[in-house]
């Protein structure tokens, strides 16, 4: 066992045992019913010159006296911009329930909003703001089973300055009345028992229309869009539905900056797209986990469509400069919900998709929900048509209120007629009907993949959580199809191979990431810290040697003569990679906000090949690198973000590529410069306008004095800049627009080599 895989292995059972640890924290007291907890804050100071403390004490000026309030308007007015202190909690049973009582200092009334009271799975909840705990014998309250309906009482500090009263049910929300007093007022935290039976029920995540206001692709955590010096685009469900999007191609036509990129015919060699210029078919995600598939990948089973320009290495490991699209997955429901649709198409095109969600107990622990999509379809091309099936379940298990695990599986089935398209002829494409079918109606694209995982999920306190995820992947794809060879321009004579490719590909991955928050003085941080090991196997055969009847594209005669799969090339590989990063998310001020991040990565691969009747060749190859990145976010007024950052990626060379002197080929690796600023028009119209310079080094071009290898041909860059528009611009009218411009070309290469311009 190699010591990458032994990391790897360690990874993941540090990421299954990791609930078992408890990281620094506030202490908490089990408190019986009757009793408080109370500690004293610690007393506020400052530091001079030398980094030596004393307590802070300006005298004050006679100017500075408070002046009592003579009004209503003025007395909230003084309650809101001061911080009450609770330095003491009681619980007392009544008759019908419990009573909460927060003690403050000097009988300072606290601003409670009953209307911001929530229920939350098992709790209730109710966020005071403008408050402090204070308590002499500790920093939180706690009682446990202080009725037979109630579990837990919890009072906390949820940030600096908010505390947090949380009442947990016994496996369900509480029955019996809870009642929050506060000096002369009282207030219910229980649902409203008198209200209409009617109720809105939000399904999947808060999008915001035409224009959301956070993503977690870019920074790991819910962050908003305005405090995060990157470029990011989101296609909400919003859009998905309006645009009737079925596949991720669709949903990414209203990205500025995303294109998809050249392949052979139909999207059967993968969904291949282009980044500010750069290829990122190996840079999809689903749910921050890498995602692959040979065939066009369904929106179904997808809530939205996250997409991070730049390289995003820090938190993704190996990649492109370009940027990831990142697909977020539907999560079960708490309430019922039930969806069917049915479309019909030209080509004789058919579809349904079926979405179900919803508890499977009474107290909403355990909810699932199953998207099912199947498609029937054909083709403007002759003797093309094809089939999908999709099947995605998925099960979220409350264990406790601050402890969930969610389990997820798909199945994937692909059934296709192989197309290749038509060709090229002189300077341009051959002028041929768009129906010309220049393959055999024999030769097909098949496809079964299936993911199955699960993402564990444990908050110790408000402040501190843990998350694990492990996922394991295999997909078995077979293309069996004559293959263009070479074109006679002078007849439309064009040449064919017997072609094949298949065999097995397998993917494990887990992760573990620890997330906390905390404060250095007025400096607040949000930082995460991760660790993950991925190891990748495949085993795919390929058959391309033996040529097949050719066939003329003017004047198409079909042999229609399936031929004997003999594979002649084997391949065997291992790749194992384990990689450890760390991020902090700072707030400066209020307006002035950093997030800095580093990440090391270290690639392990070892790879067999074997022509038939020879004898195998082996190659291994290790790869390491520490990508950092960096960016700063100054919002002058409140709608107003400005930002730049730097960014780096790293991409490791894989396989048998070497130099003609037998040399390996090092990492390419990119970096980017970013500037940019966000602003929002209204609560509903946001827009976006980045400038970027991207260049990516050591990138490998064919060897023009030995088409065998390959040469390093040193730098490429990608500059312009984009802007992005997004929102509802008045009621019922809402807009996407984007615009890039790109200027992509060879900033520096080899002698051999004069191109210039990409």
């Amino acid at each position: 066992m190699s010591k990458v895989q032994l990391y790897g292995w360690l990874v993941l059972l540090t990421g299954s045992l990791v609930g078992g640890c408890v990281l620094p924290g506030r202490a908490q007291a089990n408190i019986p019913v009757g009793e408080q907890a109370t500690d004293s804050l610690n007393q506020e100071t400052s530091s001079d010159s030398l980094g030596n403390s004393s307590p802070s004490a300006p005298i004050r000026q006679l100017r500075d006296r408070d002046r009592p309030a003579t009004t209503v308007k003025e007395w909230v007015a003084q309650i809101e911009a001061s911080t009450s202190q609770v330095t003491e909690v009681t619980l007392n049973r009544t008759s019908t329930g419990l009573e909460i009582v927060l003690g403050t200092a000097d009988a300072r009334p606290l601003l409670i909003d009953a209307t911001q009271f929530r229920a939350e799975g098992i709790s209730l909840i109710a966020d005071i703001p403008n408050t402090v705990l204070a308590l002499a014998d500790a920093q939180a309250f706690l009682a446990e089973n202080p009725t037979d309906d109630i579990a837990t009482v919890q009072v906390i500090q949820q940030d600096a300055d908010t505390i947090q009263v949380r009442v947990t049910g016994n496996a369900a929300l509480p029955t019996s009345e809870v009642t929050l007093k506060a000096g002369e007022f009282a207030y219910s935290l229980n649902p409203d028992v008198e209200a209409p039976e009617e109720e809105v029920v939000v399904t999947g995540t808060t999008d915001d229309g035409y224009n959301p206001s956070d993503s977690s692709t870019a920074t790991g955590t819910d962050t908003p869009l305005r405090d995060i010096p990157l470029s990011i685009q989101v296609v909400p469900q919003q859009v998905l539905q309006d645009r009737n999007v079925t596949e991720l191609g669709n949903a990414l036509e209203t990205v500025g900056g995303v294109v998809p990129s050249g392949g052979r015919g139909t999207s059967v060699f993968g969904p291949n797209f282009l980044i500010r210029g750069f290829d990122v078919s190996d840079s999809i995600f689903r749910d921050g986990i890498s995602y692959f598939s040979l065939a066009p990948l369904s929106t179904n089973d997808i809530e939205r469509v996250e997409v991070l320009k730049g390289p995003a290495s820090v938190l993704f490991g190996q990649g492109e400069p370009g940027g990831i699209i990142n697909l977020v997955s539907k999560k079960p429901l708490s309430e019922p919900y039930y969806a069917v649709s049915f479309s019909a198409g030209n080509f004789n095109t058919y579809r349904g998709d079926f979405d179900f969600s919803g508890p499977l107990n009474e107290s909403k622990t355990v909810k699932y929900r199953l998207n099912l999509s199947y498609e029937n379809y054909g083709s403007f091309r002759d003797f093309v048509d094809g089939e999908r099936l999709i099947i995605s379940p998925s099960l979220t298990w409350d264990i406790g209120p601050n402890t969930s695990i969610n389990f997820f599986g798909q199945y994937t089935r692909n059934r296709e007629t192989l197309d290749e398209g038509i060709v090229a002829l002189g300077d341009g494409v051959a002028d041929l009907p768009r129906d010309r079918f220049l393959g055999e109606d024999f030769g097909k694209f098949e496809q079964d993949q299936f993911n199955l995982g699960y993402r564990f999920n444990h908050r110790f306190n408000e402040s501190w959580a843990i998350r694990h995820a492990l996922q394991y992947t295999q997909y078995e794809p077979e293309r069996y199809a004559p293959l263009f060879d070479s074109l006679d321009e002078s007849t439309g004579e064009l040449n064919r191979i017997e072609y094949f490719a298949g065999g097995t590909y397998k993917r494990f991955f887990t992760n573990a990431e620890v997330v906390g928050k905390f404060n250095t003085g007025s400096v607040q941080h949000q930082l995460l810290l991760g660790v993950e090991y991925r190891r990748d196997i495949e085993n795919p055969s390929f058959q391309f040697s033996n040529s097949y009847p050719s066939i003329n594209i003017f004047n198409p005669v079909y042999t229609r003569i399936p031929y004997n799969i003999e594979p002649e090339f084997f391949r065997d590989d291992n790749v194992d990679t384990i990689g450890v990063y760390i991020q902090d998310q700072v707030d400066l001020l209020p307006n002035l906000k950093l997030l800095a991040g580093v990440r090391f990565d270290y690639v392990d691969q070892f790879r067999t090949t074997q022509n038939l009747g020879e004898d195998r060749e082996e190659f291994e190859l290790n790869d390491s690198k520490f990508t950092p990145r960096v960016g700063i976010v100054y919002q002058p007024i409140e709608p107003i973000s400005l930002y730049a950052s730097y960014t780096t990626s790293f991409n490791p060379s894989f396989g048998a590529s070497r130099n003609s002197d037998g040399s390996t080929f090092e990492p390419e690796t990119g970096r980017q410069f970013e500037v940019g600023v966000k602003a929002d028009l209204s609560d509903r119209v946001s827009f976006t306008l980045a400038a970027f310079d991207i260049r990516k080094q050591n990138v490998e071009t064919p060897d023009p004095g030995n088409p065998i290898f390959s040469l390093q041909t040193g730098e490429v860059t990608s500059r312009g800049f984009e802007f992005n528009l997004a929102g509802e611009i008045m009621p019922g009218w809402n807009i996407i627009a984007a615009y890039t411009y790109l200027d992509a070309f060879v900033s520096s290469n080899l002698a051999a080599f004069s191109i210039s311009r990409l």
